[in-house]
Formats: C-alpha cells, sequence, structure tokens
C-alpha cells in the first residue's frame, strides 16, 4: 500500500461551526461543517483516496479492489472495516446521548455498535462535557428524569482541558459541549440514540427525534469506569489502539517506525507540518491531514518552523495493533545550554497551560530516560517509555518559569552526568 492521504466526507449539524475549514482546511458546502469522517468506509459519510493513482475512489473501493490484506491479518475477523475516525467542532452543545453494544445494535439496527474515545484538541475556556452518571441510578429513575427533564442534575460534567482523553464504553451516556474540538475514534458505526437535545429543532423546523425506548434499554446507569489499562497507549480496546506521537521542530524532528503486518496504520495530523516516507515514497502533511498506510517502514519529519510559533506538533495514531519496534528516535541535546533550555520553556509558557507544560515537561524526562537507558530501551518502543514517565504525577498544581528552570536544568545535568559515566 502506497501512504494514502485521505479526503473526508462532511457534515452540517446543526451543532457545528467553522473552525474545521478556518484552522484546519477542511471543505464546507453548507453553512457549518460539524464533522468530518477522516478514515470512514461507512456508507453514510465515505472517505476518498486523494493522491496516486486510485485518486477519486472511496476508501471502500480501494479496499475491495485491493483485497482485505491492505488491512493486516488483525482485520480478517471483521466483516466491516472495524474503524471510523472523526473531527468535530462543537460551536453548540451536542445532545445528551448513548449508543449501543454490537449485540444490541447488530440486532436492531443491522451494524456494529458503538465504542468510541476522544482526545481534545482545544477547547475553549470554561468548556465542558458529560461523561457517565455522578452516581448510580435505576433504569426506573433514569426514565423518569428524562420525562421530568432533570437528567442534568444526574450527569456527571466533567471540565475538559486540551490535551484530556476520554474513553466512551457502548453503553456510556455522554455528549460533547461547546468549545470542544474533538479528534474522535470509534467503531465503524452511525448508531446513536438521542436522550436530551436542549428543545432544539432541525432543518425540518420540528425538535429532533430522541430515542428513549432504546436509549434506557442499552444505558449503563451508573458513573463511567475509571480503566488504566489502556496503558502505554491513550485507548486501547478490541477496536483500535490510539497513540500520541510529539513532533516539536527541536527536541523531536524525526521518528521511525515499522507498521507490521498485522496492522494498517492511520494518521490524524493535529497540528504543524513535515513529511513522512515509507519505502522510497515521499509524502508531505499539514495540519488537519489524514493519511493511511499498512505494512511498512515510516519515518516522519518535522518541518522547519520559527521559534515563536507553535511547534506542538501532534500526530494521533489510531491502528488496528501496536505498531511493532517503534526506535530509532535518536535526538541530540548534548550541546543544548540553558539558554536554549530557558527558551523552549518560555515558549511553552506562552502557548500552553500549566497543564499542557506538564505534559510537555514529562515527554522531556521520557526523552532523557531514553538516552540514559538505551540499551533497556532497544527492547521497548519510545512512545511507552514516554507514556509511563508522563502518567507520574510528579510535578506540582501551579508552576512558574522559574521552577521549570529548575527542573530542565536538573534533568540536563542528569543527563550529562549519565553521559559522561558512560
Amino acid at each position: 500500500m502506497a501512504i494514502l492521504k485521505l479526503k473526508p466526507s462532511g457534515k452540517d449539524y446543526i451543532w457545528g461551526g467553522h473552525k474545521l475549514v478556518d484552522n484546519y482546511g477542511k471543505e464546507m458546502t453548507g453553512d457549518r461543517l460539524a464533522e468530518t469522517w477522516e478514515l470512514s468506509c461507512h456508507p453514510d459519510g465515505p472517505s476518498f483516496v486523494a493522491n496516486g493513482e486510485d485518486a477519486g475512489k472511496t476508501l471502500r473501493q480501494y479496499i475491495e479492489e485491493h483485497g482485505k490484506k491492505v488491512l493486516g491479518t488483525n482485520c480478517e475477523r471483521f466483516e466491516d472495516f472495524p474503524i471510523l475516525t472523526k473531527f468535530i467542532d462543537a460551536q453548540d452543545n451536542l445532545s445528551i446521548q448513548v449508543h449501543p453494544d454490537n449485540e444490541y445494535a447488530l440486532k436492531n439496527e443491522g451494524q456494529y455498535g458503538k465504542t468510541e474515545m476522544w482526545y481534545v484538541v482545544d477547547a475553549e475556556e470554561g468548556a465542558y462535557l458529560y461523561h457517565g452518571f455522578k452516581k448510580e441510578i435505576s433504569k426506573d429513575e433514569f426514565a423518569k428524569r428524562i420525562e421530568e427533564d432533570t437528567l442534568l442534575e444526574v450527569l456527571n460534567k466533567v471540565p475538559v482541558h486540551k490535551g484530556d482523553v476520554f474513553f466512551i464504553e457502548a453503553g456510556t451516556i455522554h455528549a460533547i459541549g461547546k468549545g470542544l474540538i474533538i479528534a474522535e475514534i470509534q467503531q465503524n458505526s452511525n448508531v446513536t440514540y438521542r436522550v436530551y437535545d436542549y428543545g432544539r429543532v432541525g432543518k425540518d423546523g420540528k425538535k429532533r427525534e430522541l430515542h428513549i425506548e432504546k436509549a434506557v434499554a442499552v444505558t449503563n446507569c451508573a458513573p463511567a469506569k475509571k480503566d488504566d489499562s489502556h496503558y502505554p497507549h491513550i485507548a486501547d480496546c478490541d477496536y483500535f489502539t490510539v497513540d500520541k506521537l510529539n513532533l516539536d521542530g527541536t527536541t523531536f524532528n524525526k521518528l521511525e517506525g515499522t507498521v507490521s503486518e498485522k496492522s494498517f496504520l492511520s494518521i490524524l495530523v493535529l497540528d504543524g507540518e513535515g513529511e513522512i516516507t515509507s519505502n522510497g515514497e515521499r509524502v508531505s502533511y499539514k495540519k488537519g491531514d489524514s493519511m493511511m498506510t499498512n505494512h511498512s517502514l515510516l519515518s516522519a519529519y518535522f518541518g522547519y518552523c520559527a521559534l515563536q510559533k507553535n511547534l506542538d506538533a501532534k500526530t494521533l495514531k489510531a491502528y488496528r495493533t501496536d505498531l511493532e519496534q517503534f526506535s530509532g528516535c535518536h535526538p541530540h541535546l548534548v550541546d543544548v545550554s540553558r539558554a536554549d533550555m530557558e527558551r523552549y520553556i518560555e515558549q511553552l509558557m506562552r502557548h500552553w497551560k500549566v497543564s499542557t507544560v506538564k505534559r510537555k515537561i514529562a515527554s522531556l524526562k521520557a526523552f532523557y530516560s531514553y538516552l540514559v537507558y538505551e540499551d533497556f530501551l532497544k527492547h521497548s518502543p519510545f512512545d511507552k517509555i514516554q507514556l509511563r514517565i508522563r502518567q507520574e504525577a510528579l510535578l506540582p498544581r501551579t508552576i512558574d518559569r522559574g521552577a521549570l528552570a529548575s527542573i530542565f536544568s536538573a534533568a540536563y545535568a542528569e543527563l550529562r552526568a549519565a553521559r559522561s559515566r558512560s
């Protein structure tokens, strides 16, 4: 398989805005763009091959012509393409909703159920979402609260920040709030049961349909599970595995890896620009791009950016199985000075909230661990170490520029000492 660049189908749902057009280069035919279906074989919104000799074909057509072998051996157990990825722009609140599991959906809707995950690409100040219930309630109370319009009182309202991750198992009641840009990875399904919709009307002037009976039947009326079993990935289940890679153009400007014969690889570019190579083929990427490939050797490079620009080039990968042998990342900071570190700190403080700065520092700690424990890392993917260290809550809740400088300086000193001993 070549590196396929994909063009999405768009959805103009009433709660959508214009950010996917203005900030991510997406095309819009109506007055709003709520979702783009970036990797999709679903008949309600296919994605299209945008490059090479197969340009213009739907992704489903491409797979039918080249055979399911392009998806890897792990996809042989799925009758249909297993996943769907989206960008979502919530200018207004989405409905309170729930998705059924496979058993219920196949029996009643003729398609898969829907387990999904959200990565918060951007969040306005004060943004929130609903995820499960505050406490367990009965099905009868659930139905009664829907009828009496008091459901929001028992839902778990969660403040949201850029970089947050949520895993939404089928049967979990949920809703994306306004002011959020979300990258969603989900099962290949378009089954949604609306429970509450703020009394809004659709394009036909009528209130949008609710699906109360079905929603009550499939909803798990309990708090959402806090599941840490996804480690070392940000999400991992029977249908998809998701990792995040950071190429900032300075500390990390190249990543190399192999996609195994078991899997295919889907890439969503959340920011920045650069180039990906595979078996001699070179494909450029920019913010908002979606790409797909299978068994191959990959190298990703971050393109040049001036220091004052946002250098956080995130690549969200959703793929069927682990990316094997993800190594070969050899950034060089041996000659980095304290001034260089402080400039990087200043850039972080200028562009990012405290919570994001903490994650970036943790990622830098991972880089140092990579160099110090290089022999160990020959047998362990770099991204696993990065995620393990990032999850350690070692930093204080509030942090100033001076504290950041101390952390960087200490880490730098530890690195130099370790290298001098080796």
